[in-house]
């Protein structure tokens, strides 16, 4: 597995920076958090018909580009640069759900060409992303229970619901959304929408079994995990930069040791998060087996390192970090935000050490 960036993924990154220093700067971040829909359609309709973001991993079959994780993580690294504002990360992780099932195939051509908004429902009031806490249910083509925390679930147009039935845990489309009940709930990032919504008695179909639901919480963690690494390589760039015009004493504050010393670190929980992110990318392109624990380990070290690098942006930059006008608390509030989201960082260390058979070994200390 080769855990370098290609030539064609750097082309990408290129242009998908300038796209979204035009079509998202912070301006337009500040705007889209005061309104209802929470993101641009232009400029959603734009990232599928311009860029192909939409269907960039979808197969060819289903309308899609046919490329893998390894790409879409070059994708999410750059809105998390620019905080992009769109249910991306919602439709990306149905549209895992729906490939890795044996159903719904008909739904992925509408997500590739970015007419539909998609989204996978999973945590309910206890708050748990783990697949076994799952309590809606689905009996006679009928969905029951109520979701929490469904990312942009307030404007989806097809809802993949995590549900039991007689056959266990799995994947249910809800296409007709209009008259759901939903709520949009109050966050602390006030850039990505969370809505909980219920289901009482709503017609649905299966469209994935348990395995399909746990390879779109894998892809969802590694795609997080990616977003996560590029906020965190913004807040270390604005820093650095902050830091070396800041003066005091007659210096730039960025030549005294101690500055010095926590930008280094910085950067390296910054590299060492790119490191997990490359691997947990590029097993679930070429090594499913070993996706679970890499997109553990990707997510739980990338939320901590983000949610570092950007504490450490608003310390740095002292009085005017803490404002409203600078952009560094955008960041601070998404890595708290996304922190969470999908479960926190100790919930993914203690899948990895499952995984890795030392459950038992850590009880008994």
């Amino acid at each position: 597995m080769k855990l370098v960036v290609t030539e064609e993924q750097r082309e990408l990154r290129d242009a998908l920076r300038r796209f979204f220093a035009d079509r998202s700067p912070a301006a337009e971040v500040r705007r889209l958090m005061e309104t209802a829909e929470g993101h641009d359609p232009g400029v959603w309709a734009q990232m599928a018909g311009q860029l192909g973001l939409q269907g960039l991993a979808i197969a060819e079959e289903h309308g899609g580009a046919g490329f893998g994780v390894r790409e879409l993580a070059v994708v999410f690294e750059e809105m998390g640069r620019a905080v992009v504002c769109a249910p991306f990360l919602a439709t990306i992780t149905a549209a895992a759900a729906l490939e890795a099932g044996e159903g719904g195939h008909d739904l992925l051509p509408g997500i590739a060409d970015g007419s539909v908004i998609a989204t996978l429902a999973v945590a309910e009031d206890g708050g748990s992303w783990d697949v076994d806490d799952v309590a809606a249910t689905f009996d006679g083509g009928l969905l029951r229970g109520t979701k929490n925390y469904v990312l942009d679930g307030h404007v989806a147009d097809v809802i993949l619901v995590a549900a039991r039935s007689g056959d266990g845990v799995g994947v249910y489309a809800v296409e007709d959304t209009a008259e759901l009940a939903k709520s949009v709930l109050p966050t602390l990032d006030q850039t990505r929408r969370l809505a909980r919504i219920e289901f009482d008695g709503v017609p649905a179909r299966k469209v994935g079994g348990r395995g399909a639901l746990g390879r779109a919480l894998d892809v969802a963690a590694v795609a997080l995990a990616a977003e996560e690494l590029g906020g965190a390589q913004k807040t270390l760039d604005m820093t650095v930069e902050y830091v070396k015009v800041r003066h005091q004493f007659g210096r730039p504050i960025g030549s005294f040791q101690a500055i010095k010393h926590r930008c280094a670190d910085m950067f390296v929980l910054v590299e060492s998060a790119r490191s997990a992110v490359l691997n947990a990318a590029g097993a679930a392109d070429e090594s499913p087996e070993e996706l679970p624990a890499a997109a553990a380990l990707a997510k739980a070290y990338c939320s901590d390192a983000y949610f570092h690098t950007a504490g450490e942006a608003i310390q740095l930059h002292g009085g005017i970090g803490f404002t409203w006008e600078h952009d560094a608390h955008l960041y601070f509030k998404r890595a708290q935000g996304s922190r969470q989201l999908f479960g926190a960082p100790d919930r993914h260390r203690e899948r990895v050490a499952a995984l890795a058979g030392l459950t038992g070994a850590a009880a008994a200390l």
